[in-house]
């Protein structure tokens, strides 16, 4: 499918990308960042079916997602519900692909557990409360101001932990009495390792989507033994087109729904035009946001 963008949506693989370090995989042009898209279907191959031009699509890439135009497999192509504008759909595909896959595919969170989320008012923690929250999960959520967790209370948070103020693991062993959570959403890495795995409950798991503090860590693995902990780490952009078709059909199945019918929303901060991109990007560096950051292309 030729797709042109109306909307994208940065991401922190942005941020390091311009930065030199993340590089685009192979076959993906370097030079524009850009993970998700929304927008019109211009031309369609000869043999896709189900997706015709004029059909209002979003969806992953690899790269390239800040063009006017993008180029996508017809089976990548995420349906815009009715009634949703081009910058809610943009927020939609890295963040709630991300967060699924997390909880669900690697964790197996289920109904009656609970679940910390760390950086819980960014994209895909906020995202992944949503999703607790409808799976019927207790949820947990750091974030550096009583106003991030005000909104994410709006959201289902449970138990908000002021990071700047108090010890997420403290708090988690006395609201848990002493038990621990199921599952820990990091997305932190080196700084929190060692309260994260103090933070879970036997057979607890965890799985890390970022290194937003490093990557580097001095580790006890005694700590996973006793309590029989399971530790994941997961990426969506290295994995291959197979892969991200079986994720797109989860979540069509699985979330779409949800967000089709109000049940779920995509959380955006703020749009900022195309060319004001840097500003953006800066935004996101200054972690002021709440949600998504959205670039528009109209």
């Amino acid at each position: 499918l030729l797709v042109e963008v109306k909307a994208s949506a940065l991401n922190r693989a942005d941020l390091l990308q311009r930065e030199g370090r993340y590089p685009a995989p192979p076959g993906v042009r370097k030079d524009v960042p850009g993970l998700e898209f929304a927008g019109v279907v211009i031309e369609a191959g000869e043999r896709v079916t189900g997706v015709a031009p004029g059909d209002r699509i979003c969806g992953l890439v690899g790269g390239g997602g800040y063009a006017d135009r993008v180029v996508t497999h017809h089976l990548m192509a995420i349906p815009i519900p009715p009634g949703m504008d081009f910058v809610q759909a943009a927020a939609l595909p890295e963040v709630f692909f991300t967060a699924h896959d997390a909880l669900f595919n690697h964790c197996e969170l289920e109904m009656g557990e609970s679940v910390l989320v760390h950086a819980v008012g960014s994209g895909v923690g906020t995202a992944a409360l949503q999703l607790a929250h409808r799976a019927g999960a207790r949820v947990f959520g750091t974030a550096g101001s009583a106003e991030k967790l005000a909104k994410a209370a709006e959201l289902g948070l449970d138990v908000g932990i002021n990071y700047r103020e108090e010890d997420f693991a403290q708090v988690v062993r006395e609201r848990t009495e002493g038990a621990g959570v199921n599952v820990v959403l990091d997305m932190v890495g080196g700084p929190y390792w060692e309260r994260n795995l103090a933070s879970l409950a036997v057979k607890g798991r965890m799985v890390l989507v970022g290194l937003m503090g490093g990557d580097k860590v001095e580790a006890s693995l005694g700590l996973l033994m006793p309590k029989r902990l399971r530790v994941h780490g997961t990426a969506l952009r290295p994995r291959p087109l197979e892969e991200k078709i079986a994720l797109t059909h989860q979540f069509k199945r699985h979330v779409l729904p949800l967000i089709a019918d109000g049940r779920i929303r995509p959380v955006v901060d703020r749009a900022f035009p195309l060319e004001k991109v840097s500003e953006a990007h800066e935004y996101m560096e200054s972690n002021a946001n709440f949600g998504k950051i959205i670039l528009t292309t109209d």
